[in-house]
């Protein structure tokens, strides 16, 4: 964090603006009854390209959508607050080469949607940051986070139909190589 740092409050704006167009779109989804699923990720199909930017905001129901609203609170204003210089780049990479890999490479012609490959590739940024850059500030938000969310990773498995492993997967890749070659700059705060 530096000295010129927004604060907690300036941390959590950008999180807080994609989970209020969650909490919008699912609301009118509700009282519309419109399904909104076909604006999901449907692999190497043209109408599954819109997917890319829109998948993260589109959940299933509202299990769904509470269990990607609080882990993107949290660690999109970690991220922010502590990392504020590569903030941007760091939630630009896990949200939309998450979503180009699941465009790209899922072996599933189903839609996927939701948040959680976005939410899987900012845990593993901030887990493998701390690990690879070892300062002890980088290390303290890596064993916090590892620790509030380092059971997700078992979300990696293809163990359940209904859940987009492939995006969990990609997420976490993208949030490791993200660590890996962010690693080396010299202001992260």
């Amino acid at each position: 964090m530096s000295k010129g740092s927004p604060g907690l409050w300036g941390s959590s704006i950008l999180p807080a603006r994609l989970v209020f167009l969650m909490w919008a779109i699912f609301t009118l989804d509700y009282l519309y009854g419109v399904n909104l699923t076909m604006l999901g990720i449907k692999p190497r199909t043209l109408e599954g390209l819109i997917g890319i930017f829109t998948a993260p905001m589109i959940h299933a129901n509202r299990a769904h959508l509470v269990s990607n609203t609080i882990p993107l609170l949290f660690l999109g204003t970690t991220l922010f607050f502590f990392y504020e210089g590569i903030g941007r780049t760091v939630f630009f990479r896990c949200y939309f080469i998450t979503n180009i890999l699941v465009w790209l490479l899922s072996p599933r012609m189903t839609y996927h949607i939701g948040a959680s490959g976005l939410i899987y590739g900012l845990s593993s940024f901030l887990i493998f940051f701390g690990l690879i850059r070892k300062d002890f500030l980088s290390l303290l938000i890596s064993i916090g986070v590892m620790v509030a969310y380092g059971g997700i990773f078992y979300g990696i498995l293809p163990v359940d139909d209904g859940i987009s492993w492939e995006s969990h997967l990609a997420g976490a890749i993208v949030g490791l190589v993200t660590a890996f070659n962010l690693r080396n700059r010299k202001s992260v705060g």
